[in-house]
């Protein structure tokens, strides 16, 4: 025993181990219930925080035997499943922290990875089972443990009652939710009180100002809502406060005692406001102040300059105004300033006094900043990152009298710097750098000072006024990885392009170039080529060039020709060739993508039936050509499938019931084809739980539509904002870039067309238009509360409008005309208050029309067709009449003239019948007879508009051949 307690972390008295710290240190197999170390009956402290394991594993229940302990420490493990009921009877406990454990497995299953992980968990026993006889407890750490089972108060109901000598808490993401229980009020110890990432969807109690002894205060993305009680910030002990990521959560600051006590307050992501306070300054030990995303106004109190300890400021996002004080760079461990995106103006002064050599980082963006850039910034010897775009500064910022040697990221864009003619007498003493950025100015040439940036990795001169060719030069900066000159008037590129050997991201899209596509680079990854004037075929060899690309667009050019075969040879994730002049079919390689698009080209051909097991296809948009043929079969191969778009082309097939099981396809376009059938799917239970947009419009499907069906597409039913992200690709394009690729598509809305340049997962569509669908709208599709857009016109339709459209509060355009809807309109539409667009013409309602603000504004012709219908906007003495229905357009696929004027047929009727009595001798002659048969075509015409509508062209052929046979 004695050799024992001379090892490291080994604590003994009288020859006993009381102590044993084996943090940080790897235990090959971990710990079981069989271990020596749970005969160590004395043991008064136990850590193995950090300790790496081969394996997860569970906590040994023999853990209860070691019931002398005070402390113990099983942090930042890898144990997972149930807290063992022997933790219960440590009686003697004054500290247990658990948190920090999660065990990741990674799993394998037909060559597919993924991972699975487990957290700890209290279940059985539940938090009040596990903390009811740990009386002595004072400091208690579970986080990341799942005790979800402690529903609402319970949890705060379980700690108050048992734990009354509690001085820290740490509950962070564990699952627990609101609100905070009154009894909670009774810890008159709690010092630490940390919160974390819990929904706890309530307001911050009141009696928290009664901790006297609080110290921290951490409830960051708790989801609070409510006004934060003020006097919260008066306790004296406080020293650091997080109430981050709660955007729901109200308050202002008060005026501070004097001699304040805060080290850290951070405020960002809320919906605090109001005037920053003077008395701000006297918390001389503050060393972070975090109000990003306010909604504070007014000026900065000059008071901040009493902040000797600050080392970050940041009041981004808020509605700041007035001169920036000088007195912030004089800060003397000021690290990071952040003002962007506020409301500050004026002309930014030279400034002495400068007593920091550590501001490493500021960011002065989005203001109203003008005049010329002080020189004096410069002096900041240890600025990294300087930001300055979105302002009226004018002038470049050439050396001053020192110049700071590590600035690697200058931001320059969005300042309308037009007085740059080019070149400068001091061009080549430029301050070095790693990232400039000098976007969305009103250059007209190159800057002549980047010939000298032997640092210059990345350069962005994107959206300029930059003409002409593109200069050599600037393919010889060595260190240059990603260039960025989209959206300039370039038309040439000066001298060939094979030596280089750095740029890995390029990108050319929106100019002039013309001509033959440029030699590619063989060292890059990211070329993107589209929106030019290239106007030649794709290189044969083109395959040979590009042996790293990933993403690769040539988009929205002249290019025509086929698609080379050589181009299996590159190993592409993303492929655009879309919007040009090619012809032939598509090559069968070009599956293997993750995103292909061809969409607006001439292509021909079935599409290949040749997706193998393998498929890792995302996005594939192949409309706007002339593809034929059938929906490939082996598409259902493509378990990552996403976006597919084969609209306008003349694949005939049924319904593609093959893709039932890809939950994770969101955007479904097959309109204007040959579809036909219906589109119910037999156990089609989970089917599409993320579908957005299902286009089928201009097809031949028929039948009922399935409601069942529709309760799987789960996306359409939940409550969104409009944060959530593009649908499409994120790739990593090296060199510290993410690069995306935003899928698009052009749907019907509010009765035009329109292009989606980017799809937010929070747009919803279903257009089921000029189809055979018949039977009852289903009621089931009043469950899409999040659907922006529902276009059901030009099919047969009958029953009533389901009043649980009521339900789709977000609902944009609605268009069920040239139906056989009867019944009334529900009253419930009339409280759509997003509803911009309405269609109900050529129904056969009845009944007054709903009356409410949005429903005034809708023109007579949303009503029109329904003789049954009356009152505003429709018959102005808001009683029932008759209105004329408004003139046909003879532009619709469905002929609107469904009501038959019998007057004037019976005319034509008589005319046509009794002239062929009297003089239907002539029908012998060729030419008479020909006209009788296209006058009476014409009237059955007119009779039958539907028969005209089928028939369209064809009858018309018919005539004619009939006509050329005889």
């Amino acid at each position: 025993m004695d050799r024992l307690c001379s090892w490291a972390g080994v604590s003994c008295t009288d020859g006993l181990v009381i102590g044993l710290d084996i943090s940080d240190e790897f235990i090959s197999g971990g710990i079981d219930n069989s271990s020596i170390l749970f005969d160590l009956q004395h043991l008064q402290s136990l850590n193995l925080a950090h300790s790496y394991y081969i394996q997860g594993s569970q906590i040994p229940s023999a853990i209860g035997r070691l019931t002398n302990l005070r402390y113990l420490n099983l942090s930042f493990n890898a144990y997972f499943g149930q807290i063992p009921i022997g933790i219960s009877h440590l009686t003697k406990l004054v500290t247990l922290d658990l948190s920090e454990n999660f065990f990741i497995e990674v799993q394998s299953e037909s060559f597919s990875f993924g991972t699975q992980s487990e957290n700890l968990k209290l279940k059985n026993p539940n938090l009040s089972m596990l903390i009811q006889n740990l009386t002595e407890l004072t400091e208690l750490y579970l986080d990341d443990v799942n005790i979800s089972s402690a529903h609402g108060a319970h949890w705060s109901q379980a700690i108050s009652s048992s734990l009354p000598n509690l001085k820290v808490l740490s509950l962070c993401r564990c699952n627990i939710s609101g609100p905070i229980h009154q009894s909670f009020a009774k810890l008159q110890s709690l010092s630490v009180l940390l919160l974390d990432h819990n929904d706890i969807s309530a307001p911050v109690p009141g009696f928290f100002a009664n901790f006297s002894s609080l110290t921290s205060l951490s409830l960051l993305g708790c989801n609070l809502y409510g006004t934060f009680p003020e006097e919260i910030f008066q306790i004296t002990t406080l020293q650091e406060v997080d109430l981050s990521w709660n955007p729901r959560l109200q308050g202002s600051l008060p005026e501070f005692l004097n001699n304040g006590s805060l080290r850290s307050l951070n405020l960002s992501r809320s919906k605090f406001s109001g005037f920053l306070p003077r008395s701000i300054g006297n918390h001389k030990m503050l060393c972070t102040l975090d109000f990003s995303d306010c909604s504070f106004t007014g000026s900065i109190p000059n008071s901040v300059a009493n902040l000797a300890n600050l080392e970050v400021l940041m009041l981004d996002s808020n509605l700041l105004h007035g001169n920036i004080p000088l007195s912030l760079f004089s800060l003397p461990v000021l690290q990071k300033l952040v003002l962007t995106h506020n409301q500050f103006y004026g002309q930014l002064p030279e400034f002495a006094n400068i007593s920091s050599n550590l501001l490493d980082t500021l960011d002065l963006s989005g203001n109203h900043l003008v005049g010329p850039i002080p020189t004096s910034i410069f002096n900041l010897r240890g600025l990294q990152e300087l930001r300055l775009s979105s302002n009226h500064f004018s002038g470049f910022p050439f050396n001053g009298p020192q110049q700071p040697k590590n600035l690697s990221f200058l931001d320059l864009s969005n300042n309308g710097l037009i007085d740059y003619n080019g070149s400068s007498p001091t061009s080549s003493s430029f301050l070095q750098i790693n990232r400039l950025v000098l976007s969305s100015n009103k250059l007209r040439a190159f800057p002549d000072f980047l010939r000298n940036q032997s640092r210059l990795n990345d350069l962005d001169l994107s959206e300029n006024e930059i003409q002409g060719e593109i200069p050599n030069w600037i393919w010889k900066l060595n260190s240059l990885l990603k260039l960025n000159l989209s959206y300039n008037s370039l038309a040439t590129l000066q001298g060939p392009l094979t030596n280089l050997t750095s740029v890995i991201i390029l990108d050319l899209s929106s100019n002039n170039l013309q001509g033959k596509i440029p030699v590619f680079l063989s060292s890059a990854t990211y070329l993107d080529y589209s929106r030019n004037n290239f106007s030649s075929s794709i290189p044969a060899d083109i395959g040979h060039f590009l042996p790293k690309i990933a993403v690769f667009s040539l988009s929205s050019n002249n290019l025509h020709g086929i698609i080379p075969p050589s181009i299996c040879n590159a190993n592409l994730l993303v492929l655009d060739l879309s919007n040009n002049s090619l012809s032939g079919m598509i090559l069968e390689c070009l599956t293997q993508q993750s995103v292909l698009n061809l969409r607006s080209n001439n292509l021909t051909g079935p599409i290949r039936d040749k997706f193998n097991e393998f498929c890792s296809l995302q996005s594939l948009d192949l409309s706007r050509n002339q593809i034929q043929g059938q929906f490939p079969k082996s598409r259902v191969n493509c378990t990552r499938l996403e976006y597919v778009n084969l609209g306008n082309n003349q694949i005939t097939d049924t319904f593609p019931c093959l893709l039932k099981k890809r939950s994770t396809l969101r955007v479904l376009v097959l309109r204007s084809n040959k579809f036909y059938g219906r589109i119910g799917c037999p156990e089609a239970n989970g089917t599409w739980p993320m579908l957005q947009i299902i286009d089928l419009a201009y097809n031949n499907l028929s039948g009922e539509i399935p409601g069942t069906s529709m309760k799987t597409w789960k996306e359409m039913m939940v409550n969104k904002n409009d944060s959530l992200y593009n649908l499409g690709l994120q790739y990593d394009g090296g060199v510290g870039s993410l690069l995306y690729y935003d899928d698009a598509v052009t749907i019907t809305s509010k009765g035009s067309e329109r292009d989606l340049v980017k799809i937010r997962t929070f747009f919803t569509l279903i257009d089921f238009s000029c189809n055979e669908f018949n039977g009852s709208i289903p009621e089931e599709m009043g469950e899409f509360k999040s659907l922006y857009v529902l276009n059901l016109s030009y099919n047969t339709f009958t029953g009533q409008i389901p009043s649980s459209f009521g339900n789709m509060r977000v609902l944009e355009s609605l268009d069920l005309s040239k139906n056989n809807l009867s019944g009334q309109i529900p009253p419930r539409l009339a409280k759509l208050t997003f509803l911009s667009f309405l269609n109900l013409s050529n129904n056969q309602l009845f009944g007054r029309i709903p009356t409410s603000t949005q429903f005034s504004t809708f023109p007579k012709a949303t009503f029109a067709g329904n003789k049954g219908l009356w009152g505003p906007p429709l018959t102005a003495d808001d009683k029932p009449g008759l209105p004329v229905p408004p003139p046909a357009s003879t532009e619709s696929r469905r002929s609107s003239g469904h009501e038959i004027n019998w007057d004037l047929i019976s005319v034509e009727i008589g005319f046509v019948f009794g002239f062929g009595v009297a003089i239907g001798s002539l029908a012998f002659y060729k030419r008479w007879r020909n006209w009788y048969y296209k006058a009476t075509l014409n009237i059955i015409f007119k009779m039958f508009p539907q028969l005209h509508q089928r028939l369209g062209n064809q009858g018309r052929h018919v005539y004619i051949n009939q006509r050329r046979r005889r």
